[in-house]
């Protein structure tokens, strides 16, 4: 499996992941153009893309969705497919936990807390490896946890310093709404999410989501490195920690055999 983290924060996300036989573009809030040069990675167009999947109805999640030649490749939440104005095949509607096969990955939904109508993180395996996606959330469920303990690869939002936000000219109602439960993830959140769900077989963890105004690369990696030491007595120095940007790719993963 590998993936290239194309763009994440709040002007627009895309991911795109491959393995032998599929290749899935998570999110298309970017242009076409930067989706393209992202595809670029793995010697791939946007015609070699087999699905497009989609977290959920935000504009820095589906901008540019109208970029896509074929309504059948189109899988998310119901209102993410009526924004699309895509026909509702029940096989491409995201559901809780239904997991969903796509060629050789498996994706599994994971509903999360955001102020959409409907938000998911994906658990996505193949025959050998496994990621997970979660940005665009206030909260990781304990449910939610035992599904992504000990996986190859973590996305996972960081978005925000605390101190960052508080001290910034954000108003009041905009910082309410982002420490809140459906909201995101502050490092010191995310830190303690990774802190339950590191494990033997991870190698890489991609921080996305970055707030461009609150927070810093080096401020993020900081700081869940120090509540992952604090909660788990040690820090895994076998593990990879790299932090996605909304200008930065970050290819991750590893060719298969």
């Amino acid at each position: 499996m590998k993936f290239n983290v194309i763009a994440s924060g709040s002007k627009g996300n895309a991911t795109v992941i491959v393995s032998k036989k599929t290749k899935i573009l998570l999110d298309f809030g970017i242009s076409k153009k930067r989706v393209e040069h992202g595809l670029e990675a793995f010697s791939l167009s946007l015609d070699d893309i087999d699905a497009f999947v989609f977290t959920h109805e935000h504009s820095d999640h589906i901008s540019n969705a109208f970029n896509i030649a074929s309504s059948n490749k189109v899988y998310g939440p119901i209102e993410v497919l009526n924004k699309l104005g895509i026909k509702k095949d029940i096989d491409h509607i995201i559901k809780p936990y239904k997991e969903i096969i796509i060629g050789d990955f498996s994706l599994l939904p994971l509903p999360l807390s955001h102020d959409a109508n409907e938000t998911y993180g994906y658990v996505i395996k193949d025959s050998s490896e496994s990621l997970v996606y979660i940005t665009d959330t206030g909260l990781v469920t304990e449910k939610n946890l035992e599904y992504i303990k000990n996986l190859n690869y973590i996305i996972l939002e960081s978005n925000y310093d605390e101190e960052m936000l508080f001290n910034s000219n954000r108003p009041s109602h905009l910082i309410k709404r982002i420490i809140s439960d459906k909201g995101h993830l502050s490092n010191k959140e995310c830190g303690y999410y990774l802190s339950q769900i590191i494990g033997p077989n991870t190698s890489q963890v991609i921080l996305g989501h970055i707030s461009q105004d609150c927070n810093k690369e080096e401020i993020a990696l900081s700081t869940i490195k120090e509540v992952i030491l604090s909660v788990n007595g040690f820090f895994p120095d076998d593990i990879s920690f790299f932090v996605a940007g909304q200008e930065k790719e970050i290819i991750g993963g590893k060719d298969e055999d």
